[in-house]
């Protein structure tokens, strides 16, 4: 890789197209498409809406990567919607952005990652949980959550260590996700005792208004597992020729993911009679254990325990820069706007997210933290791109990229209706992802203030 001069702001130009694409798969393949088939399921009963539903989920995705493609183009600056928002409208609709990035876009994804490695870990090897250590009736969940703060630590210390060794290790990891996905589906479907007549065994699925409500839900969560949609946008001071390689690796990281999720899921299919399937949150364990044996099932565990470290590290490379964008600009801890010189790295803000993450391990589950995620990660990219319509307003946009303003419109209007459809489905974790963000305006006028008495 080679290395570009540093700017201004000490971050260094150094991503090209296949770190970036890598970042933007990683960031998306996680926890979500390995737990929330057979949670989808349970409300659902039908696995052809179940799929339809994962496929427009990924057109959705589609479309906004194609709106985020012109938005990094124009804007070609660390912190995805932080600087989008910031420029559009007004700072503090980007420290909003921030403000739940800080809480959940970032920090409650890493540490419901790291429990999902700790839980797949200590499913393929259950001698971990009894070390001897402590009393038998507690010492299950002390032991989870130490593995899933060691591994959070251990890549924390990795990012610090700068971003080409981190892009490394990244990339590693992306490829092994990659492969474990592609060999599962080839695996099941060419040995596999599955059956396709499974698509046909649904329960009763009704399209009312209740029923659309549900599918309003069931989407929120699919584009849980797809956000990381617009990943690489949040690295946007640290990529070489921005205008060509950002739109490009957010479009083909969105397209890879889709092709693989909707393989993934019709091999779930394949695998479990929906009955079966309903509220099953390790569903690819179950499918493995239902196509190979129970063998395979331990070995799948321990490759997905692994997997999901793609997915943190890519969390612990982006989420940073979002809050030492905003420190940089006086909304934040200053300090954290510090880089260090050595690895051309924010370490404070790298380490600032792993600590936040940290304590998110020791107070939640991850099955408390999915519903508050969906629904806080879906309100500011609605907003950022609505931007593209006054980028080409004003003249401003530095790549013109097809579909304009269909694709942007279509994210629009489906994501609204997403969220409007979960607020009404399930009120009182919207409610709560609302108040996130609102409880941000007045840290960020604290802030404000606090930067005019130090001028």
């Amino acid at each position: 890789m080679t290395t570009a001069p540093a700017g201004a702001n000490g971050l260094e130009r150094k991503l090209g197209l296949f770190p970036l694409t890598n970042i933007v798969i990683a960031n998306m393949i996680g926890a979500g498409i390995f737990t929330t088939s057979g949670l989808l399921m349970q409300d659902l009963h039908d696995p052809v809406v179940m799929l339809a539903l994962w496929l427009i989920g990924g057109l959705v995705a589609l479309c906004g990567a194609l709106s985020y493609g012109e938005l990094g183009a124009a804007i070609p600056h660390a912190g995805g919607e932080y600087a989008f928002l910031s420029r559009l409208y007004h700072p503090v609709l980007g420290f909003l952005s921030g403000w739940v990035s800080f809480f959940v876009g970032f920090s409650a994804p890493i540490a419901a990652s790291a429990i999902g490695f700790s839980e797949y870990l200590t499913r393929a090897f259950p001698g971990l949980l009894h070390p001897g250590l402590l009393p038998a009736a507690t010492e299950a969940v002390v032991m989870k959550k130490l593995y899933a703060v060691l591994i959070i630590a251990a890549f924390t210390f990795l990012h610090t260590r700068g971003l080409e060794a981190g892009a490394r290790v990244q990339n590693a990891l992306t490829g092994l996700k990659i492969l474990l996905i592609v060999g599962l589906v080839v695996a099941g479907f060419a040995v596999g005792k599955g059956s396709f007549a499974h698509l046909t065994a649904a329960g009763p699925f009704r399209f009312d208004f209740a029923g659309f409500k549900t599918m309003g839900l069931a989407l929120m969560w699919i584009m849980f597992a797809y956000s990381g949609w617009n990943a690489s946008a949040y690295v946007g001071s640290e990529v070489r020729d921005p205008s060509r390689n950002l739109p490009r690796s957010l479009l083909l990281g969105t397209a890879v993911v889709m092709l693989l999720y909707a393989a993934l899921n019709f091999f779930y299919v394949y695998a479990i009679p929906p009955a079966e399937m309903e509220g099953v949150i390790s569903v690819a364990g179950l499918a493995a254990g239902n196509l190979f044996g129970k063998s395979a099932e331990t070995v799948l565990s321990l490759l997905i325990s692994f997997a999901l470290f793609s997915s943190l590290s890519a969390y612990l490379i982006l989420g940073p820069r979002v809050y030492y964008s905003m420190a940089r600009d006086g909304i934040f801890f200053r300090s954290i706007a510090y880089v260090d010189p050595k690895s051309s790295v924010p370490t404070r803000s790298i380490l600032l997210q792993g600590g936040i993450a940290v304590v998110m391990v020791f107070f939640g589950t991850f099955e408390q933290l999915l519903t508050y995620m969906g629904f806080s990660l879906g309100i500011f990219p609605l907003l950022a791109v609505f931007g593209v319509f006054k980028l080409r307003r004003t003249g401003r946009s530095a790549v013109k990229l097809p579909g304009y303003p269909v694709a942007s419109a279509i994210y629009i209007l489906i994501g609204a209706a997403i969220l409007v459809l979960a607020f009404l489905r399930a009120p009182v974790e919207s409610l709560v992802a609302i108040a996130t963000a609102l409880a941000g305006i007045p840290v960020y006028f604290f802030f404000k203030r606090t930067a005019r008495g130090q001028d």
